[in-house]
């Protein structure tokens, strides 16, 4: 299960967005990391410059490694309709997203840990596969064992407060979800500019 495993924080303030959940790091230093801190000299950005940015910040989010964000990308691309509205919608139809987003985990990389050790079912079967991507009509349940359950009501506890996205419905009761359609890119909200990551890649 390959993740990022590095300092969060520091490329939070490389990219000045809090792109691992909220933080008050950035707060305290909202400059980029360097020997020479707030003051440190700044380089002209170039558009290639720019456009690995968005890249970057979009992976980091989603928390995927270069060759899975990579794969998400060409499966995209492939797909008829706008390949970077398509991309977020991938993006965000992961598994280990959706169970972020309907509460049962409290940051993503809680959501791929609670998948990764298989207390997640989608449509009754155990799914273990993060990147496993939902469709409109599935149904996502944490499986009815007490020690799978103990951690998705701990977790619904930390995230009661946090919207539910309007493609999903939860029912906290019975730790069940459901995908109701995919999400449009208003819902998603990117943090990126999409557009650029497609040039980026066409490039290559």
């Amino acid at each position: 299960m390959a993740r990022y495993t590095g300092p969060k924080d520091k490329v939070a303030r490389r990219y000045g967005t809090p792109l691992f959940g909220p933080t008050k790091y950035l707060e305290r230093k909202n400059y980029p990391p360097g020997m020479h801190g707030p003051k440190g000299s700044r380089r002209k950005t170039s558009e290639y410059s720019l456009a690995l940015a968005e890249k970057q910040k979009l992976r980091y989010q989603y928390g995927l490694l270069e060759r899975q964000f990579r794969l998400t990308f060409e499966t995209a691309s492939n797909t008829r309709g706008v390949t970077g509205e398509i991309l977020l919608q991938l993006l965000e139809r992961r598994l280990d997203n959706v169970v972020y987003r309907l509460g049962f985990a409290n940051s993503r990389n809680a959501a791929r840990q609670l998948v990764g050790h298989g207390h997640v079912q989608v449509n009754g079967r155990k799914v273990d596969v993060s990147s496993y991507t939902v469709k409109p009509g599935d149904t996502v349940t944490v499986k009815d064992k007490p020690a799978s359950r103990r951690l998705a009501a701990k977790n619904l506890e930390l995230t009661q407060i946090a919207p539910v996205p309007d493609w999903l419905v939860v029912n906290k009761d019975a730790f069940e979800g459901k995908v109701t359609r995919i999400p449009t890119r208003d819902e998603i909200a990117p943090i990126v500019n999409e557009q650029l990551i497609v040039e980026l890649y066409s490039k290559a």
